[in-house]
């Protein structure tokens, strides 16, 4: 059990210490329908200040009386659950079904947190892909859950997917002593995406809808029992606004991610800012939209890389973007001068992921091979996704391994950062380097997909154990040498952009200085000091010293 759980203990703890409650995720679901080759895709940025570690759970049959213990950070058994006879295998985030769960959390309502339930949010995301092979066992599952043993956590949006369909499902705590929980699950209709990113996105739902749409029986009882509805106002209950109401900051944070997915995804429509610059009469951004095109995995990928290029909030651009254009911002993201509160854009893309995968279920594959969690660490934009099929009993070593407190070049997430954290030195100019290798890791690993998805259904066929080892072995020998690729990358980078310079092709360093729009700005602050007189007469009178 100590073992089973220690990935994600690992990855939660670090979110919660990142200030926000793991108020920092990005959701896209792409439907069967939507995507190029017919797969439900998953994605999802998990970020915050912390060391994720990859964790495999293989299948286990268990005993009528084995438990399954709940444990805090620091090893207490706050609970346990009756374990089932049979769970299944998960890598990462999905099982040997190709069921795939992601989230982001939403807050909500602080009353509404229950420190009496049982279960939080990564404890049913946890069991559920243990004990359910489809998206709507999963959902049954996890409400099931929370309806026995209580919910713990705050709001929170539940990304699920198989080979078939993706649901949302948003669920919020009834408060301190309560029972059960608030929630509401919705398919997204096939040939559409939707997405979510720390704010509640459901928004009326139908109540006679059992094939697409379900909700707990006190949704909106209870919601009225607290006065945060009254359904003689004429207007339409919304799960979104009654659970977790609209105020710029989450619009700002939370919203702007969403439009940007959603007008990047379907540019037809022409989604406007004002929702999400907190325009009055603004509409709400649809919860999904049809893509212009049908989306590929390299497209999803190119999604999650985001930074609001293009648009007035690309943040690339403007004096905070510093002299070589980085877009990260340092945390805290919002900040106080005279007075007035202000925050920083909050993108897609940012250097506090920890790890971001795109998932692929596909079910005309076996489920040992069509189930793909593409994976990254550190910032989606400066890493590289590699394939962990669904059916490997293994992983990458370096993948596995290392610790916050402590740099190593054995830790893959140490190796990532290293390169995105140095490139923030030369952002612009680094920026090229860094995509031509990300590129062309890539589009090999992509290219090979069909070839080896083919030698492994054949085998799956006559053997499947030599199946299996061999969806390992490749998933584990190219996400190593990805890694070894970038520390390659890393050593490059240095050396070519060393102590302000920059190497030519002959490796001679060369000066290349600011950019001349930065040296104006900096002269329009500091008009004088660095003006540099040609004679006496040209220095100005207030610089003259007796």
């Amino acid at each position: 059990m100590k073992m089973r759980s220690l990935w994600w203990r690992s990855v939660f703890f670090g979110v919660l210490l990142a200030g926000q409650r793991g108020q920092a995720c990005t959701n896209l679901l792409v439907t069967r329908g939507a995507s190029a080759d017919g797969a439900v895709m998953i994605t999802y940025t998990c970020d915050g200040a912390f060391h994720p570690r990859l964790q495999y759970t293989p299948a286990a049959e268990h005993g009528p009386d084995e438990w399954l213990e709940l444990k805090d950070w620091s090893g207490s058994v706050r609970g346990k659950i009756r374990q089932m006879p049979h769970t299944y295998a998960v890598v990462g985030l999905m099982n040997e079904h190709q069921l795939v769960i992601a989230e982001t959390t939403f807050d909500g309502r602080a009353e509404l947190e229950n420190p009496d339930g049982l279960l939080r949010y990564w404890d049913l995301m946890r069991i559920a892909l243990q004990r359910a092979r489809t998206a709507r066992e999963a959902i049954q599952v996890m409400t099931g859950l929370v309806a026995e043993h209580g919910y713990r956590d705050t709001g929170e949006s539940f990304s699920i997917g198989d080979t078939e369909e993706a649901w949302i499902l948003e669920m919020i705590g009834p408060g301190p002593g309560g029972r059960g929980a608030q929630w509401v699950a919705v398919r997204v209709p096939d040939g559409y995406v939707s997405c979510h990113a720390n704010k509640a996105r459901i928004g009326e739902f139908p109540l006679d809808d059992a094939e697409n749409c379900r909700y707990s029986d006190n949704v909106i009882t209870f919601a009225i029992e607290k006065g945060y509805y009254d359904p003689q106002s004429g207007q339409p209950f919304r799960f979104c606004e009654v659970y977790c109401p609209s105020t710029p900051r989450n619009r700002r944070y939370a919203d702007t991610r969403v439009w940007s997915l959603l007008r990047r995804a379907a540019p037809s429509l022409s989604l406007a800012p004002d929702y999400h610059r907190g325009e009055a009469g603004a509409e709400p951004y649809p919860l999904w939209v049809k893509p212009d095109r049908k989306l590929s995995t390299e497209d999803v990928f190119a999604l999650m890389r985001d930074h609001y290029e293009g648009t007035d909030f690309d943040m690339t651009q403007g004096v905070d973007a510093g002299p070589h254009g980085t877009p990260n911002r340092w945390r805290p993201i919002d900040w106080n001068i005279d007075g007035t509160t202000y925050t920083w854009e909050r993108p897609i893309s940012t250097q506090q992921t920890g790890f971001s995968f795109v998932s692929q279920s596909r079910g005309w594959l076996p489920d040992a091979v069509g189930g793909v969690l593409w994976y990254g660490l550190d910032d989606t934009y400066f890493s590289c996704y590699v394939p962990l099929y669904c059916g490997i009993d293994a992983l990458p070593e370096s993948y596995t391994v290392g610790q916050l407190s402590k740099f190593s070049w054995d830790s893959a997430w140490w190796v990532f950062n290293f390169v995105a954290n140095f490139a923030n030195l030369r952002y612009a100019d680094m920026r090229p380097d860094i995509q031509a290798v990300q590129k062309k890791l890539e589009s090999e690993l992509l290219a090979l997909q069909p070839a080896v998805e083919k030698t492994a259904t054949e085998l799956a066929q006559s053997d499947p154990e030599l199946a299996i080892r061999y969806l390992t072995d490749y998933s584990v020998t190219r996400a190593e040498l990805v890694v070894k690729r970038w520390r390659a990358l890393g050593e490059h980078l240095i050396t070519k952009y060393n102590d302000g310079y920059v190497q030519d092709e002959k490796g001679r360093p060369q000066e290349q200085g600011y950019p001349e729009a930065w040296l104006r700005r900096v002269l329009n602050e500091r008009p004088d000091q660095f003006r540099l007189a040609e004679k006496p007469d040209d220095v100005p009178e207030s610089r003259l010293v007796d």
